[in-house]
């Protein structure tokens, strides 16, 4: 069962919260705001772990070009022929603290606002997209439930490796 506007779910540690325009995502990691501010931003680190894997459709190509300006595309696809991306530019860049940006591949893309609070060693992330209208937040909002959870399950995963030095 789907959230309708204005409720919340938790699941693994990650709350995913919904308004009428709105969804905001919250976790916090154990890791130090750097090192999850890198899985975001460094292709090779944001390719372990943004596919959700029940999804079953692999993350085929990253490009980030994270400053103020700059573009990303991710590419996903079970083969060359049969792939979707999405894409936009970079807004606000604030190394280890904030990442804004906008996602262009519909009319009505959000724009995407993940913020990145260290306390005590570990990482309050917030994962805010803001949609045009009730409508488009709608149309993207199916999985998006289950998925990010996994996601940030896979991004727990990762963070643990990078901690343990597996990386360096």
């Amino acid at each position: 069962m789907g959230l309708s506007d204005n409720e919340s779910a938790t699941r693994n540690g990650t709350t995913v919260e919904r308004t009428d325009r709105e969804l905001v995502v919250t976790r916090t990691f154990d890791a130090p705001a750097h090192i999850v501010f890198e899985a975001w931003t460094r292709p090779d680190l944001f390719k372990r772990w943004w596919a959700p894997k029940s999804m079953g459709i692999p993350l085929r190509s990253c490009d980030l070009d994270v400053r103020v300006g700059g573009t990303y595309r991710i590419v996903f696809g079970k083969n060359d022929t049969e792939t979707f991306a999405f894409f936009g530019t970079y807004l606000e860049v604030e190394p280890n603290a904030r990442l804004v940006w906008t996602n262009e591949e519909s009319e009505d893309g959000p724009v995407t606002t993940v913020t990145f609070e260290e306390v005590n060693g570990k990482t309050l992330l917030v994962f805010n997209e803001l949609y045009a209208s009730k409508e488009a937040l709608d149309e993207m909002f199916i999985g998006m439930e289950g998925g990010m959870p996994e996601q940030f399950e896979q991004l727990v995963e990762l963070l643990a490796s990078l901690e343990a030095g597996a990386d360096e």
